[in-house]
């Protein structure tokens, strides 16, 4: 057996994982809130090829062969994105670390960096899909507007005489290990055991974001830095399929061996 062969194939499959790792990156350019994510790899099990002559012990030292590469993760990337002024008093960024927490219809916690709220049909403030921010705030049906302030009181206005109304405090979740936050879609994340329990505090306390209203946060990913990794992603797989290539060439002169 020609172990290159099978090692060239494990170089094919990570490489493809990479290359696709980057095309979503690239599809979601223009994606507010979105993360771009990296692949790590890591060599895979070692086995004894033979012993060599001489070296320690009666047997000699072993001669270890690799097997191949594996992608051992991949994991999202929460570098900041630039901050787009969109002038929409429900539309709100965070400047600086942590998440806005929210339930979804099956009572499942989530978190997103995507600031783009509005008012679900239950009159609670909630995320762009409708789920229920937490804590929960009501905005009062004829609420002419609100704001938001960078430590997250929300606060109701109203039209003639009436004196505003302060709605709720938002806040924001922090996380040991943001990385290890499995992603679901729709720029939403789960708690996982990877990325610890959350810790909830007011914005701009205890090193978290301050949260900037009228504004959202925009891709982290970088175009040129990504078709870099492209072309890199892309040679990698060619020379692993050049490996392939030169294993199948040499089966093929052993195959045709003549005594």
């Amino acid at each position: 057996m020609i172990d290159s062969l099978y090692i060239g194939a494990t170089g094919l499959h990570a490489q493809q994982v990479n290359v696709d790792t980057v095309a979503n990156n690239l599809a979601n350019v223009n994606t507010t809130g979105f993360k771009k994510a990296r692949v790590n790899f890591e060599d895979v099990m070692y086995r004894e090829v033979q012993r060599a002559s001489v070296g320690a012990g009666p047997e000699g030292q072993p001669v270890l062969g690799g097997g191949g590469v594996s992608v051992a993760s991949v994991h999202k990337m929460f570098a900041p994105g630039d901050l787009k002024k969109t002038d929409n008093a429900f539309d709100v960024a965070i400047r600086g670390e942590g998440f806005l927490e929210a339930t979804t219809a099956d009572g499942q916690q989530i978190y997103t960096r995507t600031g783009r709220l509005t008012v679900n049909k239950d009159g609670y403030l909630a995320t762009a899909e409708g789920y229920a921010l937490k804590p929960s705030i009501s905005v009062p049906a004829d609420a002419k507007s609100i704001e938001i302030s960078t430590t997250g009181i929300v606060t109701a206005t109203f039209g003639g005489n009436r004196a505003s109304e302060e709605l709720g405090q938002l806040e924001l979740a922090m996380f040991t290990n943001a990385s290890g936050l499995q992603p679901l879609g729709e720029n939403a994340y789960r708690a996982t055991d990877a990325s610890g329990g959350p810790s909830y505090g007011q914005p701009e306390a205890d090193s978290r974001g301050a949260l900037v209203q009228g504004y959202l946060e925009a891709s982290n990913v970088k175009l040129v830095d990504e078709m870099v990794n492209l072309m890199t992603a892309q040679r990698a797989y060619e020379v692993n399929a050049k490996v392939i290539q030169a294993s199948d060439e040499l089966m093929s002169l052993s195959n045709n061996l003549r005594r």
